[in-house]
């Protein structure tokens, strides 16, 4: 993999990872009509993630210390705090359903979902579930607050991310606008709760780069794409963040719709 290539590769993966327009979509139409011959084209990807993932810890620290630290106050004293409980028990029980059928559906992940015509396809349906969420929240009078049944719910529709073209940041956040929460709180949350998904691909990826014997300078090429798309990452996060304080996500239906519309037409 060339140096350009992983520039490539890390801006895709930075950019997309957090934004509604699925970044292993981005990455399989990237080195599809790029042309990008990249070996161990999943490991790489894993890589990648693994970046954003070192992305989202350092962009919100302040709130995984304060989860971290609850937990610890309650092995000491058996109290939390009723906030804290609720964000932690919604993550941990929200990861579950993303676990559970990424296991499930890894041997079809690393075949049927390579399909440049199923991302262009997933693209749409996933903006019409955008614009299904943007609807259901107007009918909200009031934002609804976090609970953990509602975690639990927006992990299931984390869990339709494993389709490329989905997008994990616009499913999570979908689902919690259809629940009544705020664009922003959506956001925050699923940004917290894939966490868990991205460390633990990227890992169990990286172990398998660790066994394939890659030569010293493709390491090379490997870290400077990491490294593009962890700070890319950051930007994208904090761009989104505040772009849907006021926004909704409808430039983004606009923009996955376009671009599965050049993807048909190139096809």
């Amino acid at each position: 993999m060339s140096f350009l290539d992983a520039t490539i590769l890390g801006l895709v993966q930075g950019i997309a990872e957090f934004l509604p327009i699925s970044s292993t979509g981005h990455l399989i139409l990237a080195r599809e009509f790029l042309q990008l011959e990249v070996e161990y084209g999943l490991a790489v990807d894993a890589t990648l993630h693994f970046a954003t993932a070192l992305a989202v810890i350092l962009y919100f620290r302040k709130d995984l210390v304060g989860l971290v630290s609850a937990t610890m106050h309650y092995v000491r004293t058996r109290e939390i705090e009723k906030t804290q409980a609720t964000l932690l028990l919604a993550l941990v029980l929200g990861t579950i359903p993303a676990v559970f059928f990424g296991l499930l559906l890894e041997g079809t992940m690393d075949t049927l979902f390579r399909s440049t015509t199923l991302v262009a396809w997933v693209l749409i349906v996933g903006s019409v579930l955008f614009l299904v969420a943007e609807y259901v929240l107007k009918r909200y009078e009031q934002p609804k607050q976090l609970t953990v049944g509602k975690g639990v719910l927006i992990g299931l529709f984390q869990a339709l991310a494993l389709v490329p073209g989905m997008s994990r940041s616009g499913a999570t956040i979908s689902g919690g606008m259809l629940l009544g929460l705020t664009r922003e709180q959506a956001a925050r949350f699923a940004f917290l709760l894939s966490l868990p998904i991205i460390v633990g691909a990227g890992s169990k990826k990286l172990l398998e780069l660790g066994e394939a014997g890659i030569p010293s300078a493709e390491w090379l090429a490997i870290g400077f794409a990491a490294l593009v798309a962890f700070s890319s990452g950051i930007a994208s996060i904090h761009y989104l963040l505040k772009f849907l304080k006021n926004h909704s996500l409808v430039p983004f239906v606009v923009y996955r719709v376009a671009l599965a519309v050049i993807v048909f037409m190139l096809v």
